[in-house]
């Protein structure tokens, strides 16, 4: 009977969960954000890491003005950029390529700036703080979004779990996935802190899928320029443990949100989606037609761009919108237009792909 009961006593709260997730999409507004404040990878960025690279690993100043990204990890516009021509919003883009949430759990050292990728932590947030309070020489602001209209947009994991990270056992001593997922969650607090109400959670890509991770049969590669070690190392263990780790993580981010909204309290009078593009990407995989829209017949488990393990002697065939990814390792630019209007669905209130809280 004890168990019955907690069963029952179970069952009633996440039905009213539910019932609190369903009346908070009434609470995303169609048009009523003007701003959009990204963080990430190099699925998000536009130039970021250039000025790195371009400026021997020195930051970019505070106030500086990132510009659009035309070649992007895509192959052209990023995701990001695309949400933020749909919306009709403001983009303020921190995200780096290479990025992982914090190089205090996996660094991932880049050689051509002789440090670790600047992660979220510890560069895009203080950078994004900076500049919200920064003001020009000629006294205007340089951040120039609201508290009610502005949407903040976390979407990093896919170098946190890949090669030279967990995949490869290659974080700090002693840290877990545990130690990631918290790292997006306080991310969350600090940007609200400084004034953010309004966040969409992105969770992890179906990485397992992707051509660096994927099973032989299904277009994995032996190697790729993001993964040159790969050779010889089991490619089902590889594409196994990524599968499982992406699945756990996703559930995580699926119960962890409402923990922190409705059971913990963590945070008065916020607002924040989860945004599975985990399946949407996946729903691209498996039912391409639907989705690509390129002259050539439709690929998922080939790449626009193909190098060697060294980045060169690369060949990219045309037609790149009929494919998902763009080489072994990011999605293409169509596909980053499928996010993007997903996207803007999820910030309006009207994503089958979200759930909200708060």
């Amino acid at each position: 009977m004890p168990a019955s009961w907690s069963l029952r006593f179970l069952v009633a709260n996440l039905a009213t969960l539910g019932g609190l997730a369903e009346r908070s999409s009434q609470r995303w507004k169609d048009g009523q954000f003007k701003t959009l404040v990204t963080f990430g990878d190099s699925y998000t960025d536009e130039n970021r890491l250039g000025y790195f690279i371009n400026n021997k690993g020195s930051a970019p100043p505070v106030g500086w003005d990132a510009g659009v990204g035309y070649n992007t990890a895509s192959g052209g516009l990023s995701w990001a950029r695309y949400a933020s021509i749909y919306s009709k919003s403001s983009l303020y883009n921190y995200a780096v390529s290479g990025a992982v949430c914090s190089n205090q759990v996996t660094p991932r050292q880049f050689a051509a700036i002789n440090a670790p990728f600047p992660d979220i932590s510890g560069y895009e947030l203080p950078a994004f703080i900076a500049d919200s309070k920064y003001r020009r020489p000629n006294g205007t602001k340089f951040f120039t979004g609201k508290p009610d209209s502005t949407v903040y947009a976390i979407w990093i994991g896919t170098n946190d779990l890949g090669n030279d990270a967990f995949l490869t056992d290659s974080q700090i001593k002693g840290k877990t996935v545990a130690d990631y997922m918290d790292c997006v969650y306080e991310q969350v607090s600090r940007l609200y802190d400084n004034g953010g109400r309004h966040f969409v959670l992105l969770n992890l890509a179906p990485l397992n899928l992707l051509p660096q991770y994927a099973l032989p049969e299904d277009g994995g590669l032996p190697f790729t320029q993001f993964f040159a070690n790969k050779a010889g190392m089991n490619a089902t263990a590889i594409n196994g443990r990524m599968h499982e780790t992406v699945a756990a993580l996703n559930q995580v981010y699926k119960y962890r949100t409402p923990y922190e909204v409705d059971v913990q309290e963590t945070w008065d009078d916020i607002k924040i989606a989860n945004f599975d593009v985990n399946k949407l990407m996946a729903d691209i995989y498996y039912n391409p037609s639907q989705y690509l829209n390129g002259t050539a017949p439709v690929n998922v488990q080939g790449v626009v761009k193909l190098c060697d393990a060294q980045g060169a002697n690369c060949t990219t065939n045309a037609s790149p919108d009929s494919y998902e990814w763009f080489d072994p390792l990011h999605p293409s630019e169509q596909t980053s237009r499928v996010v993007a209007k997903e996207f803007v669905n999820v910030i309006v209130g009207k994503s089958k792909y979200a759930t909200y809280w708060g």
